[in-house]
């Protein structure tokens, strides 16, 4: 009847109201491979892949070749623009997102995190101090911190290995207590003695970021730049260059002069267009056309 007609047709359309906003949650949070709790379980348990990509190119390929984590610059008004497309370029993979140095105040800090989260990311990294870290920790925001090794500091410290005396490795440990204490999940741990790597990762609830740190940390760090070899600058030690993109872009560039160059050849010498780049018209069509506006009036 009517009635039973008309409660099936608003039964309708509240299902159908219910699988559009399950699809629009999947496009806006689509499912991860890992959350920071799945990452937690895994602790101890095998060490994860994990790099640093600049270009939704990038992000792609490693998705797509399996790389476990993923992290990124969201540092710069170019690069927080960016992450939407990254994440957009591998939507299943686990992003962090490094946040500008200098954080002002853990208002401005907590502001940062919850943007980046919003834009996709699973995750930030910071190298601001615990009292930083605390702030976002506190409200949800799964922080990765900053040991050993860290170049916006590197001032205090030099370009070195941290950690290779007993007193060095002893405040590098305290350090590391304070961020676990702060509320930090992880922390990137930069050019560390391995043995002390490896012992650290034994010491703390966080994940421990090898970065030029040895293999006994909780996953193998490298930015895709040492990776791919595609910057022209002496290879850290610590990376390995698996392919050489700098020299493919610059064969790719000469490539692109070679063919701007035959081109405006072939314009100078009438050689293009040639016949199978035109389109043509019926010859009675256009004098038709000439006879018509060129007649006296």
């Amino acid at each position: 009847n009517v009635s039973n007609a008309s409660v099936l047709c608003h039964q309708e359309r509240l299902n159908c109201g219910r699988r559009i906003h399950s699809l629009a949650l999947a496009m806006i949070r689509p499912r991860k491979k890992f959350t920071v709790y799945d990452l937690q379980q895994l602790k101890g348990k095998r060490c994860l892949t994990h790099i640093h990509v600049k270009s939704p190119e990038e992000a792609t390929a490693a998705e797509q070749a399996g790389i476990d984590l993923m992290s990124c610059s969201f540092d710069s008004p170019e690069s927080q623009a960016r992450l939407p497309l990254l994440v957009a370029a591998a939507p299943n993979s686990f992003l962090s997102g490094a946040t500008p140095h200098g954080l002002a105040s853990p208002e401005e800090a907590i502001r940062v995190g919850f943007r980046a989260l919003e834009m996709g990311a699973s995750s930030v990294y910071c190298s601001a101090s615990p009292f930083i870290v605390e702030a976002m920790a506190r409200e949800g925001i799964p922080v990765v911190g900053h040991l050993g090794l860290v170049p916006r500091h590197a001032t205090w410290t030099g370009y070195r290995a941290i950690g290779k005396t007993a007193e060095e490795a002893r405040r590098l440990y305290d350090q590391m207590k304070r961020l676990e204490s702060a509320g930090a999940y992880a922390a990137e741990l930069e050019v560390v003695p391995h043995q002390l790597a490896t012992f650290l990762a034994s010491q703390t609830s966080m994940l421990l970021m090898s970065l030029g740190s040895g293999s006994g940390c909780d996953t193998q760090f490298l930015f895709s730049d040492d990776i791919l070899g595609d910057y022209d600058e002496r290879l850290p030690r610590h990376a390995k260059a698996y392919r050489n993109f700098l020299e493919e872009n610059r064969r790719l560039q000469q490539e692109r002069i070679s063919a701007f160059t035959e081109y405006i050849e072939d314009v100078k010498q009438g050689r293009f267009p040639e016949r199978e780049h035109l389109v043509a018209m019926k010859e009675e069509v256009l004098e038709e056309l000439k006879a018509s506006l060129l007649q006296k009036p």
